[in-house]
């Protein structure tokens, strides 16, 4: 009689899974095509995804990158959340923080200038 289902929504699966604070952030990311299902760019925040799913979509200012394992009964603390995925995202490489000056101020032109520089070669 309470089978669990086969798919689940998107945007509550997000949710669940804790990626995002809120179910309507969540919706909103979908409906905005922010996020894939497989490569493919999910179409509405009520589309079902199922167990071995791929989702990619960005999170703060690197893209998360998930397989989907199983589907949430509820939400849950971090620890159940976790058991839910599996991050596939890549190590980010180690990006240098803006230069901090010596008086805790804001950097001047030419320290900006050094860090700017330092920045690209790095990325090079």
């Amino acid at each position: 009689m309470d089978a669990p289902a086969a798919r689940m929504r998107i945007d509550k699966w997000l949710w669940h899974a804790r990626f995002f604070k809120t179910r309507t952030l969540a919706a909103a990311m979908v409906g905005a095509g922010h996020v894939r299902i497989n490569s493919v760019k999910a179409a509405k925040p009520a589309q079902g995804i199922a167990p071995g799913d791929v989702l990619t979509f960005m999170q703060g200012d690197h893209v998360r990158v998930v397989r989907v394992l199983a589907h949430g009964v509820r939400r849950g603390p971090a620890t159940e959340a976790q058991t839910l995925y599996e991050d596939l995202t890549p190590a980010r490489e180690d990006v240098p923080s803006a230069p901090q000056p010596k008086d805790g101020g804001r950097p001047t032109k030419r320290e900006r200038r050094i860090f700017d520089l330092d920045r690209r070669r790095m990325l090079e």
